[in-house]
């Protein structure tokens, strides 16, 4: 794996910080629990959409874009981080946003990442929710081309094989941080939603022949649906970056029991789970994606699927901002 052949822009802060849990091992007595810090990639209050659009952006001024169109949720960190990256190389960004939380309060669309959004001079629409979001943002892309613009469309979560090659770049710094500091890792763990940066890590590592189990905590789609979605795009991947021996079905783990009501719906269990790694560690979870994951992993240390004696990393993807959007679930002013 090389992916030196591939262009690459500078967005964001690498390596990002890979640091031991020390409190949260100790209060849930399971295995030794470590956290890879990509909510500290710094473009616009970080996440791991940065490492994808490095990629992504590169292609776009390689094609000659001029403008970046792209879509998500209401409260997507992709879309704010794309709008940040359009800011920093002096492009314009277009995004749909979709209503697919319509029951969090008045202030759901004006708080939290939508006013990054307008802080970062996004210029976005709303859908309503079921649409095909990308078919929707291709539409878009097609209109400003007709207006003389030059748009480059990432699909949401910057999940396609160019946006994957983020992850399987952080799979690369993951391994030497690890082999760096003499760390056996077990499992890594995280929220997957749109496949590409669990797709990623799945080929990074396999490229790497590195045995770290990718385990990944749906926040919206079934296990079935998101280990296929994960898979066609981790061969995908693995395929774009050389390498030659296939890639199994079994090297992907989802786990959709954490999912709850639906995409962005709060669960007492990602409740829970924010406010205990705020009060052990100091560290800001999102309601919508990372909240969710740790809520997995908790569960899944508690059932006995991670195990006493194994090292886990949580791959923590940022979107702390998301949290002033579901204050309501947090606030003890309000709760009082």
């Amino acid at each position: 794996m090389h992916l030196a052949r591939f262009g690459r822009v500078s967005l964001g802060h690498f390596p990002t910080p890979l640091e031991k849990m020390e409190n949260l091992t100790k209060t849930l007595g399971g295995p030794q629990i470590w956290i890879k810090r990509d909510d500290c990639t710094g473009l616009a209050t970080g996440g791991n959409k940065t490492r994808k659009l490095e990629f992504l952006l590169a292609d776009a001024i390689a094609k000659g874009a001029d403008t970046l169109v792209t879509q998500g949720a209401t409260q997507s960190n992709h879309v704010r981080q794309t709008a940040a990256a359009a800011r920093k190389l002096g492009m314009q960004c277009f995004a749909l946003l979709e209503r697919r939380v319509t029951n969090q309060g008045d202030q759901y669309e004006q708080t939290g990442n939508v006013l990054f959004d307008d802080m970062l001079r996004c210029e976005y629409e709303f859908r309503p929710e079921g649409l095909d979001m990308n078919a929707e943002g291709e539409a878009l892309a097609e209109k400003l081309r007709d207006k003389g613009l030059k748009p480059y469309f990432i699909p949401g979560g910057g999940s396609n094989t160019i946006g994957a090659l983020g992850y399987a770049n952080a799979a690369a710094e993951l391994v030497y941080q690890a082999d760096s500091c003499g760390l056996k890792i077990d499992k890594l763990v995280h929220a997957t939603g749109s496949a590409g940066t669990q797709a990623g890590l799945v080929a990074g590592l396999h490229a790497l022949n590195a045995p770290i189990d990718v385990v990944g905590i749906s926040v919206r789609a079934n296990k079935e649906t998101q280990i296929t979605n994960v898979h066609k795009l981790a061969c995908a991947t693995s395929e774009l970056i050389g390498v030659k021996t296939d890639l199994s079905r079994d090297l992907v783990q989802a786990y959709d029991e954490y999912v709850g009501p639906g995409y962005g719906q709060p669960t007492d269990e990602m409740v829970d789970a924010i406010a205990m790694l705020a009060a052990e560690e100091g560290i800001f979870l999102d309601p919508v994606y990372s909240g969710k994951g740790m809520a997995g992993m908790i569960g899944l240390i508690k059932q006995g699927v991670l195990k006493a004696g194994e090292n886990v990393v949580f791959l923590h993807t940022g979107g702390s901002a998301g949290l002033f959007a579901y204050q309501h679930l947090f606030s003890r002013q309000k709760a009082a």
